[in-house]
């Protein structure tokens, strides 16, 4: 008999930080929201670092990953984690969609199922070309290249004719050790921004505008990127929702990026299903829907 229903996933620096900011306030509110509304679906809920040492994973029924925001700072150590932990306890996302979903390879496979992604070519570990001979490959002008396996944009650059040459030393280190891939810019980014569309139990919920600060293309708020309220029109909502059910299977939560590409269509920047930023500060009831998505497990 499992103890515990729902054990939400967060990372050490989060359990019980001594010293506080805005950024680690929206942590804890956002965490606090989802547990609010397990518990009041009548769930018994614990809130752990997931590399907690000391819990036994067995005595939980479910674990939600919600802010595990090292883990690709730790990515070894947490891919022996979850390969012990997945025959424990049952994941949420699921085991199977955090490995299909780590990988940003998966994006070929939704491109299968006729969701338009930002074009992207991927460059497998150990190639030996330099940048600027994939380039040239490629034909394209100004890239993003970044590891296939990456959070907060770790090693993301932007590249043209003018600096290539300034990342050619890092590349060669990275595609030694891990498959990259590289994207054509997309400048509406640096006008329009990357919208967020969040789909609980299929169906969509909120949207958030992320606007990287002037200058920059990284929307992320580590690098100055800003985050607002966001309407999305019908087009875009059936968008996201059509890119989750190309996912492997339903995810419980997505978050499904958006942008606009240099042709001004809608295109799939990234899926979001292991630990997404949801942003249930700016809708409560899409944090009822998760608990009662959740509740409908049992």
């Amino acid at each position: 008999m499992k103890s515990i229903d729902v054990v939400i996933l967060t990372d050490n620096r989060y359990v019980n930080p001594l010293e506080r900011d805005a950024y680690i306030d929206n942590v804890l509110l956002e965490d606090q929201l989802v547990q609010e509304a397990l518990e009041k679906e009548g769930l018994k809920v614990k809130r752990l670092s997931w590399d907690d040492a000391d819990f036994d994973w067995n005595t939980t029924k479910y674990a939600l990953f919600r802010t595990t925001w090292d883990y690709f700072h730790r990515f070894e150590e947490f891919s022996e984690w979850l390969a012990k932990v997945s025959t424990q306890t049952i994941l949420l996302n699921s085991v199977k969609m955090i490995y299909w979903n780590i990988d940003k390879h998966y994006l070929q496979d939704i491109a299968k199922k006729e969701v338009a992604i930002v074009p992207t070519y991927f460059i497998e570990k150990g190639d030996t070309r330099t940048l600027a001979e994939i380039h040239a490959e490629t034909t394209w002008k100004e890239t993003i290249v970044k590891p296939c396996v990456s959070g907060a944009a770790r090693h993301t650059y932007k590249l043209n004719p003018a600096n290539i040459h300034e990342y050619e030393a890092i590349f060669k280190e990275l595609i030694a050790n891990e498959s990259m891939m590289l994207q054509p810019f997309m400048h509406q980014i640096m006008t329009k921004g990357e919208v967020s569309l969040i789909v609980i139990n299929g169906k969509y919920t909120h949207g958030i505008l992320k606007k990287a600060k002037k200058g920059d293309f990284r929307v992320q708020d580590d690098f100055g990127g800003s985050v607002h309220e966001y309407t999305p029109s019908q087009e875009e909502i059936e968008f996201a929702e059509n890119a989750v059910k190309a996912c492997i299977e339903p995810p419980m939560y997505a978050r499904v990026d958006i942008v606009w590409d240099n042709e001004d269509q809608l295109a799939i920047s990234e899926l979001e299903l292991i630990e997404p930023e949801l942003w249930f500060r700016f809708h409560n009831d899409a944090a009822t829907e998760l608990a009662k998505g959740i509740k409908s497990l049992f």
